[in-house]
């Protein structure tokens, strides 16, 4: 874009940890379903897992974005619609994350963070629609539209490959987490078989 220069070079891994900060806790709010429904233990543990991750992916979509508003308009924050609906989605991530330290009772956590992902998921569509339901500074969708991508396959198809990228690093993170998280509650439950037959 001859406007903004070389820092439109930030669209590639801006755009990349928007969408998969979204997709992060759709990913939440399907195994809140699980955990909540069918009260599966692989729910809760993919739940737990993708917290972490897309904290981070929010986070520095935040960062990236600034360092992007900086030079384009003047500042590192404004209370956008966009903006703000996207901190927000960063303070659900840490919430979640906190309630679950929080309550003692594993199971009684899981339950709980699943009810707050699922009222936390209207937030979604004020993300994704924010810069079509009020007047922001943030620019509107140009990949993703009713009408077709609006920008140039130069730019586009580098912007899919890395989003295509960090979409693997992301299911990756959290394969590895589920794995882990698994582990620990293994160890957990092998710990307390001990310790109960050693007092039998």
């Amino acid at each position: 874009d001859y406007q903004q220069g070389e820092t439109v070079r930030i669209m590639y891994i801006h755009v990349p940890f928007a969408w998969l900060s979204m997709f992060g806790y759709s990913m939440m709010a399907a195994s809140a379903l699980g955990i909540l429904v069918w009260r599966h233990p692989l729910a809760d543990v993919a739940h737990k897992a993708a917290a972490p991750i897309g904290a981070t992916f929010t986070f520095l979509c935040l960062v990236t974005g600034a360092l992007w508003g900086r030079p384009m308009w003047g500042t590192y924050w404004v209370w956008d619609a966009r903006l703000t609906s996207v901190l927000v989605l960063l303070l659900l991530y840490l919430g979640l994350m906190a309630l679950r330290a929080a309550v003692d009772d594993p199971s009684r956590a899981g339950r709980a963070a699943a009810v707050l992902t699922l009222v936390g998921a209207i937030n979604l569509p004020i993300v994704k629609f924010s810069v079509d339901w009020w007047n922001t500074l943030h620019q509107p969708a140009s990949v993703f539209r009713m009408d077709g991508p609006t920008i140039d396959p130069s730019m586009l198809w580098p912007l899919l490959l890395c989003a295509g990228g960090f979409m693997l690093l992301f299911l990756a993170l959290h394969m590895f987490a589920m794995r882990t998280e698994i582990l620990r509650r293994r160890v957990e439950a092998l710990e307390a078989r001990a310790a109960a037959e050693a007092l039998a």
